[in-house]
């Protein structure tokens, strides 16, 4: 007997708030984790052409992942214990800030639990406790972690982008998701190669780049999870979403060094909002 739908998203916005807990992890670390290995490579490549740099670059590094080491507070180095990373209630319990120095907490961990819990919650809500609400709550998390990475360092890593795209062709190949798959491939196809287009008329045009391989990826990822036929309703909403938040960013002067503001945030909450609200409602949000 199925359960009621409320139950359904009750159980899925809890899974989501302990997803969100990791994603916090996510967003933190992954970044410095590629830091660390693209700084292992160019130290392994000197020290292999015997640069003279390579006796001061360190090669061994004490390990650091998803994993290891454990939490701590960025201030005072209090390793956070179990009872003080439950997902936003330990936030409110020690009212935004470190037990041992009272040092803030962003305001960011939480939120990113809640955003996650709401969003498992929709598609357990939408589609029924099954394999497809799993699937598209997948997707929710993998989108929320390249909105907030991107937004923070510009970039859009590989280890999410690239089973992202892979996900959403392999659920699509196996019906989970409601994307025949020849609309899921050329989905993957097309989105990949027309921001590879802009980007390569931009630069021929310009001499500057525009945006990163990184957002082509993103773009062939939604591709791949929407079907090709999404792909104009998303970038179009990707951009209108960009062009009002740049224009405020640069009217309050807090625009970043170099002027530019990544367009992953924008690409990933157009997916966002395909997905909850569909594609075509998107089209008639901006008048078309």
């Amino acid at each position: 007997m199925p359960l009621p739908s409320g139950v359904d998203a009750a159980l899925l916005g809890l899974l989501g708030l302990l997803v969100g807990s990791f994603l916090n992890v996510v967003i933190h670390r992954l970044p410095k984790m590629m830091d660390l290995r693209w700084a292992a490579e160019c130290a392994e490549f000197q020290a292999a052409s015997g640069s003279p740099e390579a006796a001061s670059t360190p090669l061994d590094q004490p390990p650091f992942n998803l994993m290891v080491p454990r939490s701590r507070c960025a201030h005072c180095g209090h390793a956070i214990r179990w009872f003080e990373n439950i997902p936003v209630l330990s936030y409110l319990a020690l009212r935004g800030g470190c037990s041992a120095c009272g040092a803030p907490i962003g305001l960011r961990y939480p939120a990113v639990e809640v955003v996650s819990a709401a969003l498992f919650a929709w598609c357990g809500w939408h589609w029924g406790l099954g394999w497809e609400a799993l699937a598209w709550s997948g997707f929710s998390a993998a989108i929320l972690a390249l909105a907030c990475i991107d937004w923070d360092t510009t970039l859009l890593p590989d280890d999410i982008t690239l089973p992202l795209l892979w996900a959403g062709l392999c659920a699509a190949a196996l019906g989970v998701i409601a994307i025949p798959l020849p609309s899921a491939l050329w989905g993957a196809v097309a989105g990949y190669l027309s921001l590879w287009l802009v980007y390569w008329a931009f630069k021929l045009a310009t001499g500057k780049e525009g945006m990163g391989y990184g957002d082509f990826k993103l773009f062939a990822a939604l591709g791949a999870w929407f079907g090709w036929e999404a792909l104009i309703p998303i970038i179009l909403m990707a951009s209108v979403i960009g062009a009002v938040v740049g224009i405020g960013i640069k009217l309050r002067g807090s625009l970043r060094e170099g002027g530019y503001v990544p367009f992953g945030p924008f690409l990933a909450l157009a997916g966002l909002t395909a997905m909850i609200f569909g594609p075509a409602s998107i089209l008639a949000a901006i008048g078309l």
